[in-house]
């Protein structure tokens, strides 16, 4: 029976917090929350600390400047909660390919320590990092490691594990993890997904993002066979699939047999399901998102959403408006490795208009805005009037088939505005 070093309370962080630290905190429910309101509790204490994180789901006075320069957030994926106080001047954003966030870390900060959710220890005195491996995983055993253990938080297998000896000190918190439910599609949403859906092979490995599209297209695959499943985000949708036996893992090329993710978000149904789950892996972003290793799957087919699509086929996924809405995340990793795989596959999926009857397919990006999928990358894009296949095709044929897809009261319009441009002649 191996013997724990006694848990402390959440301040003893503090004892690893020097002026300059940067303190990295894994994504959504990674986030130890009882250490961080410790932190801020102290803030008058700290000296140009920094917290490095992706997609928080928790509001904290600190977000929003109530420390100054004493304590900082740092974000490379705006969430719900960060994206008002990055408006506000108040957290900064470092634009970023999810994949090649742990050598970001690597390189750009001093002193770094991890504050991470995880699992009670087990009876080897391993904790688990749970729901989450992202750019945190890389970092085991290389810099020190603070954490907040939880009864709700699964044991999850994988590159995800800490031994004791790599811990610098542990707590204990009865937090609950924060539940996102599955999106409801609406009709535009489930006719783009058949039309993914059908062009989806049985024994497929797939990527399948978040939100009312993504939702319909694993609706649709329901009567497909041997998928895989290697995907960034793992959710309620992808359990249901591989509870019905539509996902088994068997023609993978990588890990075969496995559920491959780096980190998990979505109801307690989720969380009970990976608990001590073998068949899902949740490793490190570097690996899980890396094009080299998508490359090596055949019949990959990776799904994503984007806001805006202009005629040459640029996606701009991260801002609305020319407003910085998110950051890339693992958008382009995915749509580059689908794009080196045999018979691999990419989808950017859109509905034709937004709710206020503004086109998604336009002559340009709006001013502002940035491109998150190159159009030397970007494949096929979907809405609910079909499929724009641009992959290999000349700029006029692009144009040609992105107007095909759009909203019919604004095809004419589009059209001009291509001829404007000299894509159509």
């Amino acid at each position: 029976m191996v013997t724990l070093p006694p848990p402390t309370d959440p301040e003893a962080v503090l004892d690893l917090v020097r002026p300059g630290t940067d303190l990295i905190v894994p994504l959504a429910n990674g986030e130890p929350t009882a250490v961080l309101d410790a932190l801020e509790a102290a803030a008058d204490q700290l000296h140009q600390v920094r917290v490095h994180q992706m997609h928080a789901l928790h509001d904290r006075p600190y977000l929003h400047g109530a420390f100054g320069d004493r304590l900082r957030h740092v974000s490379y994926f705006l969430s719900h909660i960060t994206r008002p106080a990055y408006w506000e001047g108040t957290v900064d954003l470092v634009p970023n390919h999810f994949s090649e966030v742990p050598l970001l870390l690597e390189q750009c900060t001093t002193a770094p320590v991890v504050l991470a959710a995880a699992s009670e220890p087990d009876r080897h005195g391993y904790f688990s990092l749970g729901t989450n491996a992202d750019y945190v995983a890389r970092l085991v055993g290389r810099v020190p490691f603070f954490l907040e253990a939880t009864p709700h938080m699964p044991r999850t297998h994988g590159a995800n594990t800490v031994h004791h000896s790599q811990v610098a000190g542990w707590c204990r918190s009865d937090r609950p993890l924060v539940e996102v439910p599955r999106a409801d599609p609406s009709a535009r949403d489930r006719t783009i997904a058949g039309l993914v859906a059908e062009r989806i092979p049985d024994g497929a490995t797939i990527q399948v993002g978040i939100g009312g599209i993504s939702a319909a297209v694993l609706d649709a695959l329901r009567d497909h066979r041997d998928l895989g499943i290697h995907t960034e985000l793992l959710h309620d949708g992808m359990v249901d699939l591989v509870e019905a036996g539509v996902v088994t893992g068997v023609e993978k090329e990588v890990r075969r047999n496995r559920v491959v993710t780096t980190f998990c978000l979505g109801t307690r149904r989720l969380y009970d399901w990976l608990d001590d789950n073998a068949v899902v892996e949740v490793l490190g972003v570097d690996f899980v998102n890396d094009p080299r290793v998508i490359a090596r799957m055949s019949g990959f087919a990776s799904v994503n959403s984007t806001t805006e699509v202009d005629l040459m086929g640029q996606c701009a996924s991260e801002t609305i408006g020319g407003r910085y809405w998110s950051s890339s995340g693992g958008q382009a990793d995915f749509a580059r490795g689908a794009m080196y795989a045999e018979g691999g596959q990419a989808f950017i999926v859109t509905r034709a208009t937004t709710s206020s009857g503004r086109s998604r397919i336009v002559p340009t990006l709006s001013p502002g805005s940035v491109v998150t999928t190159l159009k030397n990358t970007v494949d096929n894009v979907v809405t609910e009037h079909g499929v724009a296949e641009l992959r290999g095709r000349p700029l006029a044929e692009r144009a040609r088939a992105l107007i095909a897809i759009a909203d019919p009261a604004v095809r004419d319009d589009l059209t001009r505005a291509a001829r404007d441009q000299h894509l159509l002649r």
